[in-house]
């Protein structure tokens, strides 16, 4: 059931119905239905002459009401007080007995205290017949109240389309009375709405009000959703009947005694009764039972909040208008918005030009013009607006953060950054800052001084880099220089930049493969070496380059290392076997790194070999730290940035340095220990991994495990590096080949920068304060990295450290420094500007949630290497919770506050639903140093 539909329940007593002759329909005019047998019959609540009794048809519960499509609607109360005939919360429909058919669900036009379940009112005041129960002028009405019953008047409705018709027009407005239904369909009266098809006895009646004088009994009306107070009750003239009382009262039936009934519930929420309506009696005590004895009640089940109509605010009285609550429909669907937003943007280019432009989202396929601002593609914040006060950011609860991809790949119609050279004088900087020139600095003077766009201060031009300025104040050589009208540009550095003074060598990439036991049983070794013999065919290449500059070397490894030299001008590949592992040293210098095309034929031979080398070992014991440590001693002496291709299988428990124990504790998951898991075994991967990111040697690590491999203590050296992890758990052949090979490919191939150096600068106001990726920071502002790819990316967070100003916005510089695939030191310079606001729905209405996504899963994933998951997954779902409080509160609607802002709305259960799949992953998300 829809929460916006009505439950339908049995027609209230003294009510007329549709379709019935031989009764009095003032409503409708009392003319006879066409197709309907014409009965006579008396009144309610008193005999019929010449009629008895039948039994109950099977299947049927006297208690119970019309069937509906949705699920019924009865009274939640505490247990402790409920009748004893109470049959349990709401309960879904029957799927095997007879419902509703959907378009003959109709909707009343009656408020919200109206319960819809009789007949609906015509245009003409509804009239009480004479032939329903006694009616006393002057008394005070209250809710309707009623108990169930059966009774048989005639046969049923000629066809099931008049049964049809006839239970989908039933409304109730107040108290009425109503000719019974049919004989023989199983339809019962009552405040539920409920069909049985099982056939068990009826459950036992309600007890209904009492009489004058007497303590009212019965269920409390709970009110778990909204509680409405009930309109003041109307003056009337004459006595009233019996003394006041708090409970539902009224006369006895004028030919049976008292039977039990209930209070009648309010549609759409439980809340308080209706309150008394002008010109009629008090409640309906109730009817006979005829003698059917009760049956144990059905086991109660569980509440079905979608069975719960929603209330119309504006059909509700004012003292009566509940709170809002989100209207489902009203929900925009995830799809759709990123459909909408493909249509909208996909087509014409993104131009940067405009300050605090938010891009499109990032599952759009998009164009993007660089004029002065850099390509969403390289950064992204999680606002594009950002608040001017300290005080309104922490109000927002939205952080404010960029994610940075210094190297991403861009689209074959969109240009890449030009390279710039100035010479052995460098790129024009801020003497104080050292920001880099870029297209939001000012000249003044003429052109013989700028001043910084992020510190203000005013810095002289070097001579060689003076130009005028035309009227408008702009250099005349503005669009000659992409440092002044782009916003992505990259400088070639001078040796000033080098480490040592020395230009850096071409980079280099070995690859180290297992051959214990598990790696050639498997068929990985025969794999692996095959796809290398290609693979190397495809290294990644600097520009227009015929062949790439990177050199190659190889390692095999169980319990020792073993060395290749496939110098080019051997015949055949030569090893050399390290087994002194606890002091690495490489054991040849010459023809360890060697060019691809040079020695073609030798690393051809050696790939071949290896499978066939290694095919009868029994060796199962491994190492793995000292794998690290032979490759990066091997850079050293090549005196050159490089990266490792690990390919490891096992737990390293061969006696060595790095040497870990299985600490596979399943007792600890969900409690505070568990923490514990995904910290390092051991401080001594910390340590290597700092000497990696001091050489520039990167380290991607393919695991195939069959057994537990302590990924949080392996994957230490990769993260700070820079580096990647892949995982195939239970490697075969067979199901995992085609997915290992194309990360494998990607993996080498893509564009990569070594031995990086990254840092953000901001304008005065704002300040990063925080970073979250796979690096290593030996102070609070660089970010250092041994390897950096087109995948990677770092997020930074920013602090207000003073106000800003909506006039001059605010500033993001991001300063790359790296060595190519070609051995050249470059500086990567993006830039962005953003607006500044002082209202929270123009920080809102600018938010940029996937960003904001990717700035909350590293925030968890840092978390959870020192606080328990669950408090990680409980500080996410209240910041979550407290931005869209605060969107509610301060930027929606009076007439919509339930809607929050359609991207926020989208994104945040995307959020949640991250969250919770967050918790059962940790293992997976040990190894997605990607993040």
């Amino acid at each position: 059931m829809s929460v916006n539909q009505q439950a339908h329940t049995g027609p209230p007593y003294g009510r007329p119905q549709p379709g019935y002759q031989g009764y009095q329909q003032p409503a409708y005019g009392g003319q006879p239905l066409p197709g309907v047998p014409q009965l006579q019959y008396g009144a309610y609540n008193g005999p019929m002459p010449g009629y008895q009794q039948p039994a109950p048809p099977q299947g049927y519960f006297p208690s119970l009401g019309f069937p509906s499509k949705g699920s019924p609607v009865s009274l939640n109360s505490d247990t402790s007080s409920l009748a004893p005939n109470f049959i349990g919360s709401l309960r879904a429909p029957s799927t095997s007995g007879a419902s509703l058919p959907s378009d003959h669900l109709t909707y009343s036009p009656f408020g919200q205290g109206h319960v819809q379940n009789g007949i609906p009112a015509s245009a003409a005041p509804v009239q009480r017949p004479p032939a329903s129960q006694p009616y006393l002028p002057g008394s005070a009405s209250m809710p309707v109240t009623q108990t169930p019953t059966f009774q048989q008047y005639g046969p049923p409705p000629a066809s099931v389309q008049q049964l049809s018709n006839h239970m989908a027009g039933m409304t109730i407005d107040s108290i009425a009375a109503s000719a019974p239904p049919p004989a023989g369909l199983g339809y019962v009266f009552g405040p539920s709405s409920y069909l049985s098809t099982t056939g068990a006895p009826r459950p036992p009646t309600m007890p209904g009000p009492p009489l004058p004088g007497q303590t009212a009994a019965g269920p409390p009306v709970s009110q778990p959703n909204h509680v409405f107070s009930p309109p003041p009750p109307s003056s009337m003239s004459g006595p009233q009947p019996g003394p006041p009382m708090s409970g539902l009262h009224g006369p006895p039936p004028p030919t049976h005694p008292p039977q039990p009934g209930y209070q009648m519930q309010q549609n759409g929420s439980f809340g308080q009764v209706r309150g008394p309506q002008p010109n009629y009696g008090a409640a309906y005590p109730g009817t006979p039972n005829y003698g059917i004895q009760p049956g144990p009640p059905p086991p109660p089940k569980r509440l079905d909040p979608d069975s719960i109509p929603s209330p119309q605010l504006n059909e509700l009285p004012p003292q009566q208008k509940p709170r809002h609550r989100i209207d489902p429909d009203a929900i925009p669907s995830p799809i759709q918005v990123i459909e909408d937003d493909r249509n909208n943007c996909g087509s014409e280019p993104f131009v940067t030009g405009v300050r605090g432009q938010v891009p499109p989202l990032v599952t759009t396929d998009f164009l993007v013009k660089d004029q002065g601002n850099a390509s969403p593609r390289y950064i992204r914040c999680t606002s594009y607006n950002i608040p001017c006060t300290s005080d309104m950011a922490k109000q927002s609860q939205v952080p404010l953060a960029a994610v940075i991809k210094p190297l991403a790949t861009l689209r074959p119609e969109e240009t890449l950054p030009y390279l710039v050279d100035h010479g052995e004088s460098g790129p024009v900087r801020c003497n104080r800052c050292k920001a880099y020139m870029c297209p939001f600095m000012q000249f003044i003077e003429g052109g013989r001084r700028f001043q910084c766009c992020f510190c203000s201060c005013v810095t002289e031009v070097p001579p060689h880099y003076f130009q005028h300025l035309d009227h408008t104040g702009k250099r005349v050589d503005f669009y000659d220089r992409p440092e002044l009208s782009l916003g992505s540009y990259e400088f070639l550095a001078t040796v000033d930049y080098c480490k040592n003074n020395k230009f850096p060598s071409p980079p280099a990439f070995i690859f180290m493969i297992d051959v214990s036991y598990n790696a050639v049983k498997s068929g990985l070794v025969r794999l692996i070496c095959e796809e290398l013999k290609s693979l190397l065919d495809y290294l990644p290449r600097e520009g227009n380059m015929e062949e790439s500059a990177i050199r190659v070397g190889f390692v095999t490894y169980n319990k020792v290392l073993h060395f290749y030299n496939v110098k080019s001008s051997l015949a055949q590949p030569q090893m050399m076997v390290v087994s002194d592992v606890a002091d690495m040293f490489v054991p040849l210098l010459d023809g360890f790194l060697v060019n691809v095309n040079e020695s073609r034929t030798v690393i051809a031979s050696l790939l071949d070999q290896i499978p066939e080398m290694f095919a009868d070992t029994r060796e199962t014991e491994t190492v793995f730290a000292p794998v690290i440590q032979a490759g990066l001693e091997a850079l050293k002496a090549a005196e050159c940035a490089g990266k490792l291709f690990i390919f490891h299988t096992s737990l390293p428990i061969a006696e060595a340095p790095g040497k870990l124990k299985n600490r596979d504790d399943k007792k600890l998951i969900n409690t505070d220990k568990e923490k514990t898991l995904f910290q390092p075994q051991t401080s001594f991967y910390n340590n290597l991994a700092k000497d990696c990111v001091t050489q520039g040697c990167c380290v991607d690590l393919f695991l195939f495990p069959n057994q537990y491999l302590d990924v949080a203590t392996l994957g230490v050296v990769t993260y700070q590096t820079g580096g990647s992890i892949y995982k195939y758990a239970y490697f075969q052949l067979e199901t995992d080949q085609d997915r290992f090979l194309n990360d494998l490919r990607r993996d080498v191939q893509k564009e990569v920068g070594f031995d990086a150096v990254m840092r953000v600068r901001t304008s005065t106001g704002i300040r990063a304060t925080d970073f979250f990726g796979a690096f290593y920071m030996s102070n609070t502002t660089d970010v250092e990295m041994a390897g950096l790819d087109c995948d990677k990316t770092i997020t930074v967070e920013f602090k207000h450290d003073d106000k800003l100003s909506e006039d001059s916005g605010a500033l993001l510089q991001c300063a790359l420094l790296y060595t190519s695939c070609a051995g050249q030191r470059r500086l990567r310079i993006h830039n962005l500007s953003l607006n500044c606001c002082t209202q929270l729905a123009d920080l809102y209405r600018n938010c940029e949630t996937d960003t904001l996504i990717n700035y909350l899963a590293k925030y968890a994933y840092r978390g959870v290497l020192s606080s328990p998951v669950k408090t990680v997954r409980d500080a996410l779902i209240n910041q979550c919770a407290q931005i869209l409080a605060c969107y509610r509160k301060n930027c929606a609607s009076p007439s919509s506050a339930g809607q929050l802002h359609h991207t926020l709305l989208v994104h945040a259960s995307l959020v949640l639903s991250d969250i919770s799949l967050f918790s059962k992953t940790t293992d997976h998300l040990l190894s997605a140093c990607d993040l």
